[in-house]
């Protein structure tokens, strides 16, 4: 009879093997809180002494325009705006002094150095413009003029010529061109860059024309 084999001696049989011990999971790290700036102190203390604050209701509200302005006020604007331009032409006049001896004429500023008028009559200062306005009326003469003046000042020029003529076939031989010229340079606009003015000599026109000196 066969013998039953014997067991298998397992020296191991009597160890217990144990289960390797886990580690310890880490603590997670505690949320740090966070800090109050002294922006935060001082809006919460000033909120505490304001306390609770409403919201405020704006309601708006449509202006009507006005009305119009009436016609008589409009014309009494106007009216004072052209009493105010014609004072201050007058005003004007009297820093411009102005000689009439029968056809030749002269003008310039109060305290104008008589001599440097002597040498601008002689014809020292010679005109490095012309501008003639012989045969033109009075609508056409004074634009141009102050064109024409301008234009000068703008080039540099000194002295320059203005041709009136002498008026002898307008209506009753009055030179209106001629007198709107000195009026025009002794008032507004372009007495304030005219110094002085003066008949030419012939060969630059003589009576029919003017030398006029312009502020630097």
């Amino acid at each position: 009879m066969a013998k039953k084999p014997e067991p298998f001696n397992n020296p191991f049989a009597q160890v217990k093997l144990e289960a390797p011990k886990q580690a310890p999971k880490a603590a997670a790290p505690a949320r740090e809180a966070p800090r109050r700036s002294s922006l935060d102190d001082d809006a919460a203390l000033f909120l505490e002494s304001v306390g609770e604050v409403a919201r405020v209701k704006v309601k708006a509200t449509r202006v009507a325009p006005g009305a119009p302005p009436a016609a008589d006020a409009v014309r009494l604007q106007t009216d004072e705006a052209e009493s105010l331009a014609r004072l201050a032409e007058l005003v004007a006049d009297d820093a411009f002094e102005l000689t009439d001896d029968t056809e030749a004429v002269e003008g310039a500023v109060k305290g104008f150095d008589e001599r440097v008028m002597k040498k601008l009559k002689r014809g020292e200062f010679p005109p490095r413009a012309t501008l003639d306005l012989h045969g033109k009326t009075r609508e056409q003469a004074r634009p141009m003029l102050e064109k024409f003046v301008a234009d000068a000042k703008v080039a540099g020029h000194r002295c320059v010529l203005v041709v009136t003529g002498r008026g002898l076939n307008s209506p009753d031989a009055v030179p209106v061109i001629k007198l709107g010229v000195q009026g025009w340079l002794t008032r507004g606009r372009l007495s304030r860059q005219v110094l002085a003015f003066c008949t030419a000599r012939p060969e630059d026109g003589g009576v029919g024309a003017l030398y006029v000196l312009l502020r630097r």
